[in-house]
């Protein structure tokens, strides 16, 4: 149950931040989309579905069973690839091209989220008090460097850390949640994936550029199995 307690921390603390800047940048963003009962609905199916789709039909059903004797992540995966392709030659090249590929995004997404994750976060302070503007700044960066001296006290010490801190951020969303849909229950009706389809038939343009803002939903799902080698798949499925 530890290890559930310490992946929740670490390996979905990333996923259960982003709601936080997700809504926020459909809705008022560089290509803002109008509030409209239709296009609520549509970007709400659209972020359900996306969550569906790579959280859990390409991470925890397919990608985890890819593991390097119980490794995983983008450097992991290159090894085994590399390993299970020695008969070709050429072939084994482009793929462990692709993989060290993989690898720079991979260090410039380590290098851009915790920025974007913790400066969306305390962003919400200026919403409660506009005066607290000048201060967003400041806070993200105390907030990173101190994130960033635990981190080298390793991942069961972070995870110990975050696990009921985070345990008590999705519960709180699952309230909040709760108590909206009791509000308003047509609003389960994103679920059904017409909504989606129709919004993008209807506002091709506009579908395309929120996606650019879709996609934060699912930022931080490789650490479903960048994470693997620390908690194992077990434990992640489970949390």
């Amino acid at each position: 149950m530890s290890l559930v307690l310490g992946a929740i921390g670490v390996v979905y603390g990333d996923i259960g931040t982003s709601p936080l800047y997700t809504l926020r940048q459909c809705f008022v963003g560089e290509h803002p989309v109008a509030l409209t009962t239709a296009s609520v609905f549509g970007i709400l199916s659209i972020i359900f579905w996306a969550l569906v789709i790579i959280v859990t039909a390409k991470y925890v059903t397919l990608i985890m069973r890819a593991d390097n004797r119980g490794e995983g992540g983008i450097l992991a995966l290159t090894a085994l690839v590399s390993r299970g392709m020695l008969q070709h030659g050429r072939r084994r090249w482009w793929l462990v091209g692709f993989g060290i590929f993989g690898a720079a995004m991979f260090y410039g997404d380590g290098m851009i989220t915790p920025a974007i994750s913790v400066l969306g976060a305390v962003e919400g302070l200026e919403i409660i008090a506009p005066s607290l503007h000048p201060f967003i700044v400041p806070t993200t960066l105390v907030i990173v460097i101190a994130l960033f001296a635990i981190q080298k006290r390793g991942t069961a010490s972070v995870g110990r850390l975050f696990g009921p801190v985070m345990f008590a951020w999705f519960a709180a969303l699952a309230a909040l949640g709760a108590y909206q849909v009791a509000l308003a229950p047509a609003l389960l009706g994103a679920i059904d994936p017409v909504h989606a389809a129709a919004f993008v038939v209807d506002n091709p343009r506009l579908a395309f550029l929120a996606l650019g803002a879709v996609v934060l939903a699912v930022t931080g799902t490789e650490a479903l199995y960048a994470d693997m080698g620390h908690f194992g798949a077990g434990p992640i499925r489970l949390a």
